[in-house]
């Protein structure tokens, strides 16, 4: 089990651009081939990705833990069906929230893992 972490604590991500333009262009060809589909499940990849790769580092640059967030494709095709009726029956409306939800589900999904 992680101690409590020192005051001073602070998190490091080390996402690069490259990796992010990978990302981007591996969901670009997604997209087209399902016809638009996997917009819904994308928003859990381009967040799950960067805090996947960030770190907790104490006040002296030391790293302490990392961020590790776990959820697996039935989840997301569960949560992801709900908000395509959703969006459906509002007309698109529900799409400015499904951001939030998504990023709700991601943090709340977070576990520090001790180094």
């Amino acid at each position: 089990m992680l101690p409590a972490l020192p005051p001073g604590s602070r998190l490091s991500c080390s996402f690069s651009v490259t990796e992010g333009i990978g990302h981007v262009i591996i969901w670009v060809l997604l997209v087209v081939v399902t016809l638009g589909l996997a917009l819904f499940v994308a928003p859990y990849y381009f967040l799950k990705a960067p805090i996947n790769k960030t770190a907790v580092v104490d006040a002296s640059g030391r790293v302490v833990g990392r961020l590790q967030v776990e959820v697996n494709l039935a989840e997301i095709l569960g949560h992801a069906v709900i908000w395509v009726l959703l969006t459906i029956v509002t007309l698109g409306l529900a799409l400015i929230l499904y951001q939030f939800s998504v990023i709700k589900r991601l943090l709340n999904a977070v576990v520090i893992e001790p180094v």
